[in-house]
């Protein structure tokens, strides 16, 4: 039996239920629901040619034609993909982004990729607040403790001056 459960990270959590109990299978992220789906481009629409990689990697890299360039036929935005040595990865890599950047130039701010970015600088942005409130709370603490040291060492210097103890009296 699989189970979602809602935690507070804001996470729906996967569980499937065993002879000993629930047993935890990973995270499902809340937001990917909210994401619209990827374009699909068609394969008529793409010109795809293989290259020879370059730099950090080896000799392995520098030799096979692992590396993949996508051109887009109808606009003629390229994309290079180089980010394993594998050829198919590299492949569905360079599918990947170059349909972001399409969706980038159609949709603009309704696109995938800017819908990411906004929900990481929102993430941010409420860690920043936080760790201010957290800093400010801890900063009012240390002020009331300097204060009330303040106050002791004045008390007791104002009883060590008014001379209670002096027989004079």
């Amino acid at each position: 039996m699989l189970l979602h459960r809602t935690s507070k990270f804001r996470l729906l959590t996967a569980v499937a239920t065993g002879f000993h109990g629930p047993i935890r299978l990973g995270n499902v992220r809340k937001f990917a629901a909210q994401l619209p789906a990827r374009l699909v481009i068609p394969e008529e629409e793409i010109e795809e040619s293989f290259l020879k990689g370059s730099g950090p990697g080896g000799q392995k890299i520098n030799k096979t034609s692992s590396a993949v360039q996508l051109k887009h036929l109808p606009t003629g935005m390229v994309v290079k993909s180089q980010a394993t040595r594998s050829r198919s990865q590299n492949r569905s890599v360079a599918r990947r982004l170059l349909a972001d950047k399409l969706e980038d130039v159609e949709k603009g701010a309704e696109s995938r990729t800017a819908l990411k970015t906004e929900i990481k600088r929102k993430k941010k942005a409420s860690k920043m607040k936080k760790a201010r409130r957290k800093h400010r709370s801890s900063a009012e603490d240390r002020d009331l403790e300097t204060a009330a040291s303040e106050q002791t060492t004045r008390d007791s210097k104002d009883e060590a001056s008014s001379g209670y103890g002096n027989a004079e009296r």
